[in-house]
């Protein structure tokens, strides 16, 4: 049984992986690089490449991310699994065929939508002639949003990005500089590329833009829309407090003994994490089985265990 469900877990990882590769390259060859957009990473430098020195987007990034990962292991050593690697190929496969079948045209402005709206005259927008108005902010928002779903996919498979984060795994490994500061210096430097090749400040303005939009979907495919929130009640009145949350929640939580600071009294403190409803029907209630409790919440950005995400298996 236990056989069984690894496989499927391991098929379904693998889709995933398809999907998220897929419309990582629609995103790419049809939102991203039509708007002289570079997005960071090995395939955001690929558009600037390909648009200054007409190449294939596939054949510039292919040629970055296999030195990049034989690099990557050799100085940082097999970190990178079989899903990035074949993550890496799936990328390059799915953008080559629809840079060779689609070409580079726009899909949102002056692209097939656009066409689309000026086929009707429609009026149902105040003062314009088209119900729909393209618009180069519009292609920004829903290229993140693709960009978002595919990494995310991608990430949830148990893949990694590679590409151009190894440089910044590589030189976190010499210096001192945090991973995320080496990556936002990395992507932003890659970003800015569009600034120096085309000499239009929007450019990568808008990279950011879809950047950030990006990132929060990534964290939604991957952690979900459901918010949690640890919370840590140091109260007198422990058993009216702990008997709400485990009889009127169906919560549970644990209670640590603790001395205070100021005068030195033996206080009881509860630690519990709970949803958003679950959090304001605390708050609400607390006022009266002990309105001098003191509560301290925080975000909490993934739970793991019973009651709450599974454990990963690896």
């Amino acid at each position: 049984m236990q056989k069984k469900n690894n496989i499927k877990n391991e098929l379904m990882a693998y889709l995933l992986l398809i999907v998220g590769s897929l419309l990582f390259a629609v995103g790419d060859v049809m939102f991203v690089n039509p708007y002289l957009l570079a997005p960071g990473g090995t395939y955001g430098l690929s558009n600037v490449l390909n648009t200054v020195w007409p190449w294939k987007i596939s054949y510039y990034a292919i040629c970055m991310d296999i030195p990049l990962l034989l690099i990557g292991t050799w100085i940082l050593g097999p970190k990178f699994g079989v899903k990035t690697v074949v993550s890496t190929i799936l990328i390059f496969a799915f953008t080559w065929v629809l840079e060779t079948i689609w070409g580079y045209d726009p899909v949102i402005h002056e692209g097939i939508v656009a066409e689309a709206a000026k086929a009707h005259n429609y009026v149902q927008i105040p003062h314009s002639s088209q119900f729909f108005i393209p618009d180069y902010f519009l292609n920004t928002v829903v290229g993140g949003v693709i960009y978002g779903i595919a990494i995310g996919l991608i990430f949830k498979s148990g893949a990694t990005s590679g590409g151009s984060d190894i440089i910044s795994m590589i030189i976190h490994k010499y210096t001192k500089i945090s991973l995320g500061t080496l990556v936002l210096i990395v992507d932003s430097c890659i970003t800015l590329t569009t600034l120096i090749a085309f000499k239009q400040i929007r450019l990568p303005i808008y990279s950011i833009i879809l950047i950030a939009i990006e990132s929060k979907v990534i964290d939604l495919i991957v952690d979900g829309i459901k918010s949690y929130k640890t919370v840590f009640i140091v109260t007198d009145k422990i058993d009216e407090v702990r008997n709400f949350i485990i009889n009127d929640m169906k919560r549970g939580g644990t209670t640590f003994a603790g001395t205070g600071l100021y005068q030195g009294a033996q206080r009881k403190m509860i630690y519990v994490t709970l949803d958003r409803s679950d959090l304001i029907k605390l708050k609400s209630n607390l006022r009266f089985l002990d309105p001098q409790a003191f509560v301290n919440v925080i975000e909490s950005s993934e739970i793991m265990g019973l009651g709450f995400k599974a454990l990963p298996e690896e």
